[in-house]
């Protein structure tokens, strides 16, 4: 992906879902990664961003006394996004703590219609509290709705419910949500690879790294391994609260020294399953496009393409990984096999047309939905 696009991930949930909580988990285990956030409290003192902004320290814009959604336009976010997004400031990823009343749809609209070409969309992320769930349908039955649009749902504080109830929530949950990912946190405690790539120990590769894709706690396999990923605590943030659940995702790690065909590569992403949170990574084409590799980024519904250039001495390969919750890893590793071309070497000249509808042209307004 093009290294001046930034992420932004829109972090959504009621009022008392644990989003700040979660927000400052990503920020403790950022592991390097520089994160900026928009805070967005609803009253007159911002305790949300007073929470936050000793983490972040200049990387915070702080809106208080009213909700994102209604108090700005996408004009007005674009020069949000564009503070955070400057070189200058050397910001990963950009995370927008909704109010608990803000309207998850609307802001996601503002993310895409911005027109700032250093960001992209990065993922509507849904909290829960698994406690009060049933109590908050019933308050707010829009609650229904936006889990129906959110690409990641988090069902927070599932240590205050017992098993089986813990059980019927998230079947809830994943019945409402669609395609989306479903992981269960207490604490707000979820991997941040569901979020974004640490900040690699070596040379970063554009904003996508493979070499440091996992900390210790992990390695990613190759040509289709799998590995059941669990979820973390930080180093001494557990002690008393032990046996908290965590929940697993899987992240599947692709590789082929033969291009792909673009024709079956688009059959399998548009047909993606529930659950298939992100995908990133390079795709060789091969004699399709032979100048260029293809930078992928897709989170939840929203997919793009990135043509880059190849290296004089790079490796004509394609890398990908890809992570979801309660995915078929398997399958999908035999379904990335079978999108190897059967002859490489020879171009299809409208073959490309699904992977072109998915390139953002420079002049290409961000008015595009998210299913891209």
């Amino acid at each position: 992906m093009n290294k001046r696009q930034i992420p932004v991930v829109v972090l959504a949930g009621f009022l008392g879902s644990g989003k700040t909580t979660l927000l400052n988990h990503l920020l403790h285990r950022s592991g390097g990664t520089r994160i900026g956030a928009i805070v967005n409290d609803f009253g007159s003192i911002e305790i949300d961003a007073m929470s936050v902004a000793g983490q972040l320290g200049d990387s915070t814009v702080s809106l208080g006394n009213g909700c994102l959604c209604c108090a700005v336009d996408a004009s007005e976010l674009d020069e949000y996004l564009e503070r955070l997004a400057a070189p200058a400031a050397g910001i990963d990823v950009i995370v927008i703590e909704a109010s608990g009343l803000a309207e998850p749809q609307e802001l996601v609209k503002m993310v895409l219609a911005g027109e700032n070409p250093h960001t992209v969309y990065g993922g509507l992320v849904e909290v829960v509290d698994a406690a009060e769930f049933d109590a908050t349908r019933q308050r707010h039955p829009e609650v229904d709705r936006h889990l129906g649009i959110a690409d990641l749902v988090v069902v927070n504080k599932t240590d205050r419910v017992p098993g089986a109830e813990r059980e019927r929530v998230l079947d809830v949950v994943r019945g409402l949500a669609g395609r989306a990912a479903v992981v269960a946190a207490s604490y707000g405690r979820v991997d941040v690879e569901l979020f974004f790539d640490r900040a690699p120990v070596g040379e970063r590769v554009g904003q996508l790294s493979f070499d440091d894709l996992r900390d210790h706690d992990a390695t990613v396999g190759q040509d289709g391994d799998a590995d059941a990923l669990q979820g973390e605590c930080a180093d001494g943030e557990c002690s008393g609260h032990a046996h908290h659940p965590h929940s697993a995702y899987e992240s599947l790690s692709f590789t082929s020294e033969v291009p792909l065909d673009p024709r079956h590569l688009m059959a399998l992403l548009d047909s993606r399953p529930e659950g298939l949170y992100r995908i990133k990574g390079y795709v060789d084409f091969g004699a399709s496009d032979p100048r260029n590799r293809y930078a992928v980024h897709a989170v939840g519904r929203f997919l793009r393409f990135y043509p880059e250039p190849w290296g004089a001495d790079e490796p004509r390969l394609t890398r990908l990984v890809l992570i979801g919750s309660d995915i078929d890893a398997a399958g999908l590793g035999k379904g990335l096999d079978a999108c190897r071309a059967d002859a490489p070497h020879t171009a299809d000249e409208q073959g490309m047309w699904g992977v072109l509808r998915y390139v953002q042209e420079p002049e290409e307004t961000a008015e595009a939905d998210p299913e891209g």
